[in-house]
């Protein structure tokens, strides 16, 4: 059951900031129509569909977690409970509803709607937010490491969405200019980062009571030092694309390998985000 629950995290965060950060990205990387248009709304309604499936999964194992019987994932009346009666179940409530209408959005004509489609998907990827370790707390407390979480999912959500589309552009470049892509890819970049450390930094503050958590090589603090090891791998390969932008037209297949590979390890964080939102830390006082 903890490791269904972990696949079923991954997959529902992978989709669900991979679909917020691509569409938030899109009309800053490329102005107007593109030839990629077509594509990345295919790739949305197959992210949406993913996500409403995992999403549906996770309701079904926090159903036999909280009752200690697998069977009860499939029963109805159990099911309503987890809905009516636990906070888990009023917040996702509205996250698949969100996820039902954006799937909705994305298969209908209004699919061409930017604004619908960013407050959709940015509303799904908020209500992600109070179900991990933002629960953890009460009172006012509670409310602003929730919405310090809600700021976090958004630059990571938006660097990952965006390393996505940006792969797209670089394995069919016709039409773009590259060079002015990545120079405003990387300009963006740098603020996301800089919101990704502040807001990871107070989630460990308030969540450990610590700067870092001890001991270092077990438990929650081990699988946050992986993460951060994966985060500092990505900035090292963002800071050579950055270098290779002066003549990058002549490096396509060299820089879309990097941005390839940064965007993997990308997800290879979220993996251990997955990972971390089941074990727990140890809460300040």
């Amino acid at each position: 059951m903890p490791d269904a629950m972990v696949l079923c995290r991954f997959v529902h965060f992978t989709v669900v900031l991979m679909l917020f950060g691509a569409w938030v990205f899109k009309p800053m990387l490329s102005r107007g129509e593109s030839a990629l248009d077509a594509s990345l709304l295919r790739i949305s309604r197959w992210l949406v569909a993913v996500a409403l499936v995992s999403g549906i999964a996770w309701l079904l194992l926090i159903t036999a977690t909280l009752t200690g019987r697998p069977d009860a994932a499939f029963d109805p009346e159990m099911i309503g409970k987890v809905l009516g009666k636990t906070f888990f179940g009023e917040v996702w409530v509205w996250h698949l509803l969100l996820n039902v209408m954006l799937m909705a959005v994305l298969w209908a004509p209004l699919h061409n709607h930017q604004p619908l489609r960013l407050i959709l998907s940015g509303l799904l990827l908020a209500t992600l937010a109070p179900v991990g370790h933002g629960a953890l707390l009460d009172g006012l407390s509670g409310q602003l490491l929730i919405l310090n979480q809600i700021v976090h999912l958004v630059c990571v959500g938006a660097w990952l969405g965006g390393l996505m589309w940006l792969v797209m552009i670089l394995r069919q470049p016709v039409g773009h200019d590259v060079r002015a892509i990545l120079r405003r890819f990387s300009g963006i970049g740098y603020a996301l980062v800089a919101g990704l450390l502040i807001t990871g930094l107070i989630n460990v503050r308030v969540l450990t009571g610590q700067f870092w958590p001890t001991p270092l090589f077990s438990g929650f603090a081990l699988i946050l030092l992986i993460k951060v090891m994966l985060v500092t791998l990505m900035l090292g390969l963002a800071l050579f694309n950055r270098i290779q932008v002066e003549g990058c037209e002549q490096r396509l297949g060299t820089l879309r390998a990097s941005v390839m590979l940064e965007w993997l390890l990308g997800i290879g964080a979220v993996a251990a985000v997955s990972l971390l939102g089941t074990l727990p830390p140890m809460i300040a006082g």
